[in-house]
């Protein structure tokens, strides 16, 4: 299930963290991890997708209080050199009746499979989480967990490489949403280079007690 994204909405409701603001909280630690960063913000879609007035840009895992993500699968554990080196970057139209997302990000040689290979079960993580992301802005509560996932494993996923997640949000009634989406190898231009390595579908369902479970945190606290 989403744990992360729904642990993250609740968490937000407690302490709000902006968009803007989860940019700034992170700092590139060594001299790759710079260079990493410094590509993913540069790329030309990024620039693209910024320069739309309806795109937030923000990177949701750095809402994860410090304490809180060395037990996170893919704030913490998946997080480092050699793995996802910097959080990846997500742009969303999330106030659109149907969201959009679209994460830029950089899988090391160390999540690998097969060697040189990206080890199916990430792709997997990073699509469930993404899909996820895409569609909890239009459920009332803005958190879900999931119901079911749907993956089509389409070609080998190359370590060390820059790719990027694309997911849309195909439907919603009332406390159920739905997406699709996939991961691209990110080319050198404002897209991708048209090598989609994995594709999903996925359903995503609101606990009937998200309202009071919101309340409950925030009482506690």
């Amino acid at each position: 299930m989403s744990a992360a994204p729904a642990a993250e909405t609740v968490n937000g409701y407690v302490n709000p963290t902006s968009d803007a603001e989860t940019l700034r909280l992170y700092h590139p630690a060594t001299p790759a991890e710079e260079q990493i960063n410094d590509y993913i913000v540069n790329h030309p879609l990024a620039v693209k997708l910024r320069a739309q007035p309806d795109m937030h840009e923000s990177r949701p895992h750095m809402r994860i209080p410090p304490a809180m993500r060395a037990h996170s699968l893919t704030a913490g554990t998946l997080l480092g050199e050699g793995k996802l080196e910097v959080p990846p970057l997500n742009f969303n139209d999330k106030h659109a009746a149907l969201p959009t997302l679209t994460q830029i990000m950089y899988f090391g040689p160390d999540l690998c499979g097969h060697e040189g290979i990206i080890h199916g079960g990430l792709l997997a993580t990073m699509l469930d989480e993404g899909l996820a992301r895409a569609c909890f802005p239009a459920l009332p509560n803005k958190v879900a967990v999931t119901a079911s996932l749907k993956i089509d494993y389409r070609s080998p996923c190359p370590a060390g490489r820059f790719v990027v997640l694309k997911a849309q949000t195909t439907k919603v009634e009332g406390r159920k949403a739905w997406s699709k989406g996939w991961i691209e190898l990110l080319g050198e231009d404002g897209e991708g280079d048209g090598t989609k390595v994995v594709e999903a579908e996925a359903l995503f369902i609101e606990p009937r007690n998200a309202k009071n479970m919101v309340k409950n945190v925030v009482s506690a606290d």
